[in-house]
């Protein structure tokens, strides 16, 4: 049986309104889709180590930073991204405690970007100290123990990623007070240094590149101290350096000895040029070698020039 014209259009109609009905459910469900939830895991559970601004806004941001007045001066050190206080003290050829010390730190895993350090002991004459920054690569900071200074302990040799060796000693006193370092003396550069390994010198100094000598050897080589000096660093808080001790020898020269296997000396301690300090490893570096490194007043300078011949 025909349908006349009137039933035709009624169902054309109807067919009409259910197209229109069911486009109008797809747009709605393209234009409000269902969408996950957002975390930011950048620092979940883990403690600033870094240097870093504020990331939220804060009633005190307006603050001048602390040290402020003395941003620019002689003496005095303006905290950039990641820098740390043991790269600061490195590079400015001073005791991490100290710098803890001179500027009434709380927590020395938190500094602020713009924040101005003391970097020369109160009392001394900032011109006679050299406290010019200098230009390295990027080196993050593993956190430090807030009471005893020290970086976290770990057995694991060659990840690059773990503190110092778990036979490594812990610091002997975590109270201890550092002592206040005064500016370079008449005959600090009267040092009796002799070479920190036996193996050859695989790696030159390069200024603005590599900051030392590289020495090849084999994993437990003995590494001996260059001259007689007294322990400011000893932990792989430097990424980069793997297990590292740092000597301080006199007011003018520390020397720094990376990529240890096993660490055998303790923060605070006095050593005796040619004692045994560490045992050569490849914690941070692709193959065993020891990174070795003379710092005046901060700067890396080549220490071939120092060494006596062999």
């Amino acid at each position: 049986m025909s349908m006349n014209r009137q039933q035709r259009m009624t169902i054309n109609s109807k067919w009409t309104v259910a197209v229109l009905l069911v486009l109008t459910g797809l747009v709605g469900c393209t234009s409000t889709p269902n969408r996950a939830p957002v975390e930011d895991r950048t620092n979940a559970g883990k403690p600033v180590t870094v240097a870093q601004q504020p990331t939220t806004p804060s009633p005190d941001l307006g603050k001048p930073m602390p040290g402020a007045e003395n941003a620019g001066r002689p003496g005095y050190y303006t905290v950039k991204p990641g820098d740390t206080l043991i790269r600061i003290g490195l590079e400015n050829g001073q005791n991490w405690k100290d710098l803890v010390k001179w500027n009434s730190l709380d927590n020395p895993n938190i500094i602020e970007v713009g924040q101005v350090l003391r970097v020369v002991a109160p009392g001394v004459d900032p011109s006679a100290v050299s406290t010019r920054p200098i230009v390295a690569p990027r080196i993050d900071s593993r956190p430090l123990d807030a009471k005893t200074g020290a970086a976290p302990a770990s057995g694991v040799a060659g990840t690059g990623t773990t503190a110092a060796a778990a036979s490594a000693p812990a610091p002997a006193n975590s109270a201890a007070a550092a002592v206040p370092v005064p500016a370079a003396r008449e005959g600090d550069d009267d040092v009796n240094w002799a070479w920190p390994a036996a193996g050859a010198v695989v790696g030159p100094f390069e200024e603005g590149k590599v900051k030392g000598l590289v020495f090849g050897g084999k994993a437990g080589d003995p590494v001996l101290a260059a001259a007689d000096g007294r322990v400011v660093y000893a932990g792989s808080g430097l990424r980069g350096y793997g297990n590292l001790i740092i000597l301080k020898h006199n007011n003018t020269y520390l020397t720094a000895y990376a990529h240890n296997q096993t660490l055998l000396v303790r923060e605070d301690q006095a050593v005796k040029r040619g004692q045994k300090i560490a045992e050569m490893g490849s914690t941070d570096a692709d193959t065993v070698r020891l990174h070795f490194e003379i710092r005046k007043q901060g700067k890396p300078i080549d220490p071939a020039r120092l060494l006596p011949p062999r």
